[in-house]
């Protein structure tokens, strides 16, 4: 298949096509209008790498800064104010597919601030500040599966705001996700909230993995057939422990009182082993109800040159395991792997975060 086929291939197979940046340059163009029109695209997501790299391209954010530089704005107002702008800007932009899809798709994800990816408090106030600033109902708020993040999503749903679950690399701590998700649907049902309203998706990382993974197969001069199989066997396992979560009487009752599951979407996808396929992690996560974000590259290459073949997950879940089994039987760590892959995540956030704060002090400056 080429082309739009591919990516309608993908439509037809049940994974949603997110695109994985967003900026202002790409809103007021025109462009996410053209690849919501041509390319399957049903929703955007962002990061705070994403948002330094758009605010680095200052011009097109001059018109703003400099109304926040005549009234005074400090730096993290500035920040908050930047963001949202494009948040609710990209959100009016997927308003219809947000509505003929039910509130399901049509979606934005905008993230806490990541300094507070280890503080309860302060993630469930800020969730709450974000979905009060951009005000519309097509917003994910995301916020991370770190241990303190658990509680605050579980807080977050009970409040009646959409989340999307960023930064899980393990199974396990999937699974925690999973029941923090619920007990937040349970909790925000006592509250009086509508939940057949609240969605969620669980971003469950998975390039990375193989990238961590690799490297350590390389110190351990591992057999060759070992690299590589990691990160779809870690997303294919997540997949099934989905089916099973989801097909408990826990969730059945919520099911039937109008909620709607959180779909395991597959982030991190785009390829970093240039030995490796460009579209290995579209073409072999293919599965009903999950999301695939995707960097625009990624989505490119899927349309010209994708193998999208139906349903790749599904009953996989006895091989993914075997992958795992090799791995620790060589002297892979799996547990620290994830450990690991969590902290450099949150740190890259952070990174990011004070990156795009020095931008904008230096915008504001210039401007005064």
């Amino acid at each position: 298949m080429s082309g739009y086929n591919n990516l309608q291939a993908l439509s037809d197979a049940g994974v949603a096509i997110w695109l994985d940046d967003l900026s202002r340059q790409r809103i007021n163009s025109g462009n996410l209008a053209e690849l919501i029109a041509n390319k399957n695209l049903v929703g955007v997501t962002s990061n705070p790498t994403i948002f330094a790299s758009a605010l680095s391209n200052a011009e097109d954010y001059s018109g703003q800064v400099r109304e926040l530089a005549d009234r005074g704005a400090g730096v993290d107002e500035a920040v908050r104010e930047l963001i949202t702008k494009d948040i609710r800007d990209a959100a009016d932009v997927f308003r219809e597919v947000h509505t003929a899809t039910g509130g399901e798709d049509g979606r934005i994800s905008l993230e806490v601030d990541p300094r507070l990816a280890h503080d309860t408090e302060a993630t469930v106030k800020e969730a709450q500040e974000l979905a009060k600033a951009v005000d519309r109902p097509n917003l994910f708020v995301k916020i991370p599966a770190t241990v303190e993040g658990l509680p605050a999503i579980t807080r977050t749903l009970a409040e009646g705001i959409s989340v999307n679950v960023t930064l899980i690399f393990s199974v396990q701590r999937y699974r925690e996700v999973m029941d923090a998700f619920i007990t937040g649907l349970e909790r925000a049902r006592e509250n009086g909230h509508d939940i057949s309203r609240i969605f969620s998706v669980a971003s469950f990382f998975v390039s990375r993995v193989d990238s961590e993974i690799d490297k350590r197969l390389k110190q351990l001069d591992a057999p060759e057939h070992l690299y590589g199989k990691a990160a779809i066997a870690n997303a294919r396992l997540a997949y099934a422990a989905y089916e099973e979560v989801f097909a408990e009487q826990r969730w059945q009752s919520l099911e039937q009182a109008g909620a709607h599951r959180q779909r395991p979407l597959w982030a991190s996808t785009g390829v970093k082993e240039p030995a490796y396929s460009d579209t290995r992690y579209v073409d072999e996560l293919v599965a009903p109800h999950t999301v695939n974000t995707m960097p625009e590259s990624t989505l490119e290459a899927v349309a010209d040159h994708g193998n999208i073949l139906g349903d790749t997950v599904s009953g996989t879940a006895g091989v993914s395991q075997q992958v795992f089994d090799s791995l620790s039987e060589i002297g892979i760590d799996v547990d620290d792997v994830y450990t690991v892959l969590e902290r450099e995540g949150v740190e890259k956030f952070e990174k990011s975060w004070d990156e795009l704060l020095r931008t904008v002090s230096q915008l504001l400056e210039q401007t005064r």
